[in-house]
Parts: structure tokens; C-alpha cells; sequence
């Protein structure tokens, strides 16, 4: 089974705060670790509830982000959706140690150059 994680993005870093992002990366990652697939989504203006709505209705599993609001974060866990918060760094880094299980909240990562 694979699972989807959604990541919002400034560049090619995650986003610091959740409620201003305007990309998203949407990917799959197999049980194996592999990643599967790779969108990337862009919204027309910065909106924490839309990127809640997005994350709902692209049934997402993990959720993985900068700074998110509590209220949130509470809406999202209280949906069953996993948020790792609190990561710094560039997203490939995110997905890549995602994968092997290895990502926790707060986790500072490389930054891309």
C-alpha cells in the first residue's frame, strides 16, 4: 500500500508556515521506501483551509510541513491525517528520510544548494 504525502513548499524547501504556501508537492511512497509518483499542485492565492481541503480530498496520509497553526494541526490529526511539523530544509530531503522512517517533528535537514 502506498502512502501520500503532501508537502507544502517555498522553492524547493518546505514551506515555513503552512497557511502561505501556494505550491504543494503531492507524492506516493511505496512500503519499500521508493517514491511512486510526484505532482506538483500550485493554488491561486495562500489558504490554510484550502490546503486542508486539498489534503482530504486527495486522501492524504502524512502531512509534513513547516510551522502549522494548532487549530490545524488538530483539524488534521482529529481526520486521521499523520503531520510531522516543525521541519526545516529542502523537500526531497523530507520525502527521502520519510521513507525510510526516519523523519520526526522538528528535524532540521539539508538545505538544497
Amino acid at each position: 500500500m502506498n502512502i501520500k504525502i503532501f508537502i507544502p513548499l517555498f522553492g524547493e524547501e518546505v514551506a515555513p508556515r503552512f497557511d502561505l504556501a501556494t505550491e504543494v508537492l503531492l507524492a506516493e511512497c511505496a512500503e519499500d521506501g521508493t517514491i511512486s509518483s510526484e505532482r506538483l499542485l500550485m493554488l491561486p492565492n495562500p489558504s490554510a483551509e484550502r490546503l486542508c481541503h486539498m489534503i482530504l480530498s486527495e486522501s492524504v496520509d502524512t502531512v509534513i510541513c513547516g510551522g502549522i497553526e494548532q487549530e490545524f494541526y488538530d483539524y488534521l490529526t482529529w481526520k486521521q491525517v499523520k503531520v510531522v511539523d516543525n521541519i526545516i530544509g529542502a523537500s526531497r530531503s523530507a520525502i527521502e528520510r520519510f521513507a525510510k522512517g526516519r523523519l520526526e517533528p522538528g528535524d532540521i535537514l539539508e538545505r538544497r544548494r
